[in-house]
């Protein structure tokens, strides 16, 4: 019985829209019990009623704040009680506010309070129940392109989702230790994606962009397959192109070249080289 089968339980946080709205209609779609978190009350409800619209007794909500455990706890409680065991925690809710290595320091503890911090949370209120449980079992992170390549500009979230990445790993490792156990961790890495997050002043989605529906597929597709790195393209950046973007930037350590050589005018024209271009 796959993770994905009727009657599963899952979680998932930071689901009042984008991604995680879109992961919950994609689990209900296959019958499956959600229930959707955000600490944005008024629209986790709006979606929460759009849903049971969709899936009448099988979707249920609470707000929550992920940089809180004891907020987090209180989803898991709740969780727990409308649905039993949980199958799936996908641990999506994400911000991003610019910032520099230096000041601003309300702007990192929140990025890190959110997206480092809530995904820890995430992990530690639900994987003791998951491992009790004995079932076979998912956790999905979400991680970031810009935690793997480093874009400069936005050093507290592309380091927020770097560490989330270095958890994630730690995680599968840790799961692999238990004897007999049936859990997974994945990273799930979207590429450009047309969300509340990302829209700005837009109402159309961009040609390049991809859906949040389409990321949640990938993401079923990828849990599916057993892959821990779960990486969207989108429709400007294909794989091919993504995967010497990462190797590049590995390449930065082992070839010995400046700090983000990909955006250093003295390497431009090898990278470009590099991509075939």
């Amino acid at each position: 019985m796959g993770v994905f089968e009727e009657g599963r339980s899952a979680v998932i946080t930071g689901a009042a829209g984008g991604i995680g709205l879109a992961i919950a209609r994609a689990c209900l779609s296959r019958g499956m019990r959600v229930t959707i978190a955000d600490r944005d009350g008024e629209r986790l409800e709006r979606a929460a009623v759009a849903l049971s619209e969709a899936a009448p007794g099988r979707v249920a909500h609470a707000v929550c704040d992920v940089s809180d455990a004891a907020s987090v706890e209180g989803l898991r409680d709740a969780a727990l009680a409308m649905h039993g065991p949980v199958d799936l925690l996908v641990n999506n809710a994400g911000i991003g506010r610019a910032s520099k290595p230096w000041g601003d320091r309300a702007a990192w503890e929140a990025t890190l309070g959110v997206n480092l911090w809530g995904v820890v949370n995430g992990l530690g209120a639900f994987v003791p129940g998951m491992i009790e449980a004995k079932r076979e079992a998912a956790v999905v992170n979400l991680g970031s392109k810009q935690g793997i390549t480093n874009p400069p500009g936005n050093a507290a979230y592309n380091a927020s989702k770097a560490a989330v990445k270095a958890v994630t790993e730690q995680l599968a490792w840790e799961f692999r230790q238990i004897e007999r156990a049936r859990l997974s961790a994945h990273l799930l890495v979207p590429g450009f994606t047309f969300t509340g997050m990302t829209a700005g002043d837009a109402t159309e989605k961009p040609a390049g962009a991809w859906t949040p529906d389409q990321v949640a597929e990938r993401m079923i597709e990828g849990v599916e397959a057993g892959q821990f790195y779960i990486i969207c393209p989108d429709n400007e950046v294909d794989w091919a192109t993504d995967r010497k973007r990462i190797a590049w930037g590995a390449g930065d350590v082992t070839e010995g070249r400046p700090a983000l050589s990909r955006w250093h005018p003295d390497f431009g024209d090898a990278f470009k080289e590099f991509l075939g271009r």
